[in-house]
């Protein structure tokens, strides 16, 4: 297959051909072993991902020396990792009121702070598509501040 897949296409069928077999694995436990299912659950979307970002880092240091290579890995680790504590922060701030599992906003039984004000909490930020949302939301921002960033057609 090494020799039939172009280079330039050669990551992404990696990564589709690793997500499927995830998922058909997945789906396979929720079938035959629901509580193992369960269980693991959590870690298939994080095997998905690292795949994303370890293609990703193969596409650059391929075309690129080492030390650039290593510079690169480091800069998007960092920025993936503020990315993942922005939208931790605003998930758990406006989805429980809570920020490290202490009440920031007040108390929704007490009705003080926010609550006071008619804030109800619905839980809605604690939904995965919210997380969706939230990055969104600081694309969108970021290219609104920086014009260099919104590519053109």
């Amino acid at each position: 297959m090494r020799n039939i897949i172009p280079s330039k296409i050669r990551i992404i069928v990696q990564l589709v051909v690793v997500a499927a077999l995830v998922i058909i694995v997945d789906l396979v436990l929720k079938a035959f072993a629901y509580e193992l299912s369960k269980t693991l659950s959590v870690f298939v979307g994080l095997i998905i991902t690292n795949c994303i970002i370890m293609g990703r880092f193969e596409a650059f240091a391929l075309a690129n020396k080492p030390w650039r290579s290593f510079l690169d890995g480091i800069g998007n680790a960092l920025g993936y990792a503020l990315i993942l504590i922005i939208v931790g922060f605003f998930r758990e701030l406006l989805g429980s009121g809570t920020l490290l599992g202490i009440q920031v906003l007040g108390d929704p039984i007490e009705k003080t702070g926010v609550y006071a004000f008619g804030y109800e909490n619905n839980g809605f930020m604690l939904l995965s598509p919210m997380a969706l949302i939230i990055v969104g939301l600081i694309i969108w921002v970021q290219r609104s501040r920086n014009k260099v960033l919104i590519e053109e057609d």
